[in-house]
């Protein structure tokens, strides 16, 4: 070809063409070098018919300066890159951003020179060389990597490397990672597993697109059944991708995964250094990568041979993404299976409605794992009714949980209380004047967090210190801490069981891979007795030695309007609950409520999941909610109040009359300040059958806005602030 098009790196300007110089080889996929005025850009070669845009004249084309060494993108990645973008009403550019998330791995072969601590002593030590040595044990990394983690300036370590304390490596960043080995362990499946292992792995043999629900209680040992068509697909040579939904649950798999396979998997997430991320990237891209192990962002990684993708706790609302292209990875992940022609495992004890719907109808094929693995049973659930058995004053825990506390640390073992509220107490408040401290830049109070002395908002990530006196009114003393959250549960536990190690297992305490690791060897050492957490310790963690588990406030989960609150409390408490008694110690489990009537209690408590979930399902049906309807959100947003109210009332006002599609708003959003821009939000229910995706881009394509508005578009919202 002497002329291509490409997907370049800028929304505003669409696609461009440009000529092939005659000594160079272009193919459609390729990621190139182009003119842009005086300045070279990114793009990606497209096929033409797939791109439209007005043709330019042979005589105007601009040459391509170099196409990049590497892999060119698969038809198979442009086709799902096309797909999330139509199908989130995103721009293709960025969607396409996400696959080229490592602007290093794009140059080619390479070594970087890392530093790490020689063992010596510098002339001079001062505070903060101090504190960067003993931030820096173990480590190696480039300077701004290791001052990042040292929490100190670029200088302070150049003047170490000078002294000879650092000491420079020169890394090769694309040496291969360690081979897995399919043979290396053998696993004892019992029969149930064994059946749905053998199924799993000739699909991926077939190496046809087949979606998979495995749907297996707590406990039923569905990891150990996704390692056999793991090892089918590595016996054959292809890639698998494993998606998490959170960081703190990659140690766990990583080192179940290494005892199987005899060496770790490649690792994909946010907390990455650039040197690792290039790393993967190109191993990925080249085919030396095995298996891939990640956050939602690895789906969109460029495989050379994918052969089996699997989603491990599917039901999890982070795998959707609420900023930039919001993607729900579960679905985007069933679609690339369905491009590259390979079967996808969406593995879950408690599967979202729209799986368990997709089962129903025949599009997906369900697996089940009915019983625990090893003769374990499942645990006794009873619930606590707070109306009759409250607190003592000051408390939260009723009575019959404190002395299951008593019994549990008696005899040695471990137990776990769930609250899904970090910090200490979600609102503070002056009894004085009445004064509550609230975000400056949110429409949300400041959560106080005693373990770090602070105040924080939980949205936008504003930090203060809690003031002496109050701002308001300088009363001294008056400030009042109103409400729960696990740190002044982890305190209330302190002082009735004074002798019991407390651990706090939150997104703030196991913010990387190693302190979750951490955390993780000291439950299993024993060297905890109780657990206070969040949503983050309901799923992935293993403790035969855990036989109690407390929900402090199952309520919690049902206020607002969210609507798959019922479906998420359930998923949540369940999840909690399997926790418990999953080794060869019977479990128990206690529910404090104040609404024991409530359909999602009453399941919870007799163990009902399909009498839940058939009434949810009627009530969804009913609504015209997912999986029976679609539901769509368009977020107007602006820093000037008055802009982003009267731009949301011009989009309502244009809102097109369909018998199909129902446009309610535009009102405020719950979350009315966020990160500092007004908000005002329009909610559009459709029916099933409706093109929502095109009703929208036509609609707001007539509207021409302000720069300093941005819309945002959320297609099959999971958050309703």
């Amino acid at each position: 070809m002497n002329r291509v098009r490409c997907l370049v790196f800028n929304a505003a300007l669409g696609p461009l063409d440009y000529r092939v110089p005659d000594n160079m080889t272009v193919e459609y996929g390729s990621i190139v070098v182009a003119p842009l005025g005086p300045r070279q850009i990114i793009g990606i070669v497209w096929e033409e018919e797939r791109l439209p845009t007005d043709p330019v004249p042979e005589n105007k084309l601009r040459p391509i300066l170099e196409v990049l060494p590497v892999p060119p993108l698969r038809p198979e990645l442009r086709r799902l890159i096309e797909w999330t973008a139509n199908y989130y009403c995103a721009p293709l550019t960025s969607v396409a951003r996400m696959v080229i998330s490592s602007g290093g791995a794009l140059r080619g072969p390479a070594t970087i020179t890392e530093y790490r601590l020689s063992g010596g002593l510098p002339e001079r030590m001062t505070p903060k060389r101090e504190q960067a040595m003993g931030a820096l044990e173990g480590e190696q990394a480039t300077i701004r990597e290791l001052a990042e983690l040292a929490d100190v300036s670029d200088g302070v370590l150049r003047g170490l490397v000078n002294q000879g304390v650092l000491e420079p490596v020169v890394v090769d960043c694309d040496r291969p990672y360690p081979r897995a080995d399919d043979a290396h362990a053998t696993v004892e499946l019992n029969e149930q597993q064994t059946a749905v292992a053998r199924q799993l792995a000739e699909a991926v043999q077939s190496r046809k697109f087949a979606p998979y629900l495995l749907d297996g209680v707590t406990g039923s040992g569905k990891t150990e059944t996704y390692f056999e068509p793991m090892a089918a697909a590595l016996r054959m040579g292809r890639q698998v991708l494993v998606l998490l939904p959170e960081i703190a649950l990659t140690e766990a798999f990583l080192r179940r995964f290494e005892d199987r396979f005899g060496a770790p998997p490649i690792v994909w997430h946010s907390s990455l250094k650039s040197t690792e991320r290039r790393r993967a990237w190109r191993a990925i891209a080249s085919g030396q990568a095995q298996v891939v192990v990640g956050a939602r962002s690895a789906l969109f990684l460029p495989y050379a041979n994918l052969g089996l993708i699997v989603v491990d706790e599917a039901h999890e609302i982070s795998f959707k993404q609420d900023e930039g292209v919001r993607y729900n990875a579960r679905d985007v992940a069933v679609m690339r299976a369905r491009f590259e022609k390979i079967p996808v495992v969406l593995a879950s004890a408690t599967p979202a409605l729209e799986s368990l719907q997709m089962a129903e109808s025949g599009i997906y094929e369900r697996l089940d794992l009915p019983s625990r693995y090893g003769g374990a049973q499942l645990p006794e659930i009873r619930i606590v009714n707070l109306t009759e058995e409250p607190p003592e004053r000051g408390r939260w825990l009723a009575p019959s949980l404190t002395r299951e506390l008593f019994v549990r640390l008696e005899r040695g073992e471990q137990s776990l209380l769930f609250l899904n509220r970090r910090g200490y107490a979600p609102l503070t408040l002056c009894r004085n004047c009445g004064f509550r401290f609230q975000c400056t830049n949110c429409s949300a109070w400041l959560v106080e967090h005693r373990f770090s002395k602070r105040l924080a908002c939980h949205h936008c990530g504003h930090e203060e210190k809690p003031p002496l006196n109050c701002p308001e009114c300088g009363e001294p003393e008056c400030l009042v801490a109103c409400g729960p959250g696990v740190e002044r549960i982890a305190d209330e536990v302190a002082e009735i069981l004074p002798d019991a190690r407390v651990a706090v297992a939150t997104s703030d305490t196991l913010n990387t891979p190693e302190k979750a690791a951490e955390f993780v060897a000291q439950a299993e050492a024993k060297a905890i007795d109780v657990i206070v957490g969040t949503q983050l310790v309901t799923k992935g963690f293993h403790f035969p030695e855990l036989t109690l588990v407390g929900v402090v406030d199952a309520d919690l989960g049902l206020e607002g309007g969210d609507l798959r609150a019922a479906e998420r409390t359930y998923q949540q408490v369940a999840q909690v609950a399997g926790r418990a008694g999953r080794g060869a110690k019977p479990g128990t489990v206690l529910i404090q409520t104040r609404h024991p009537e409530a359909p999602v209690i009453e399941a919870l408590a007799a163990g009902d999941r399909d009498a839940f979930y058939d009434a949810e399902t009627e009530a969804r049906r009913h609504a015209g909610a997912p999986p029976f309807g679609r539901w769509a959100a368009i977020i107007v947003s602006s820093e000037d109040e008055t802009e982003a109210r009267e731009a949301a009332r011009a989009i309502g006002g244009t809102a097109p009359h369909l018998q199909d599609i129902a446009i309610l708003g535009p009102a405020p959003a719950p979350m009315a300040l966020l990160r500092g821009r007004y908000r005002y939000r329009l909610l559009v229910n459709a029916r099933r059958s409706a093109q929502v995706q095109d009703v929208i881009r036509d609609w707001l394509a007539k509207l021409d806005l302000p720069r300093t508005v941005r819309v945002s578009i959320d297609i099959d919202p999971y958050s309703f602030v």
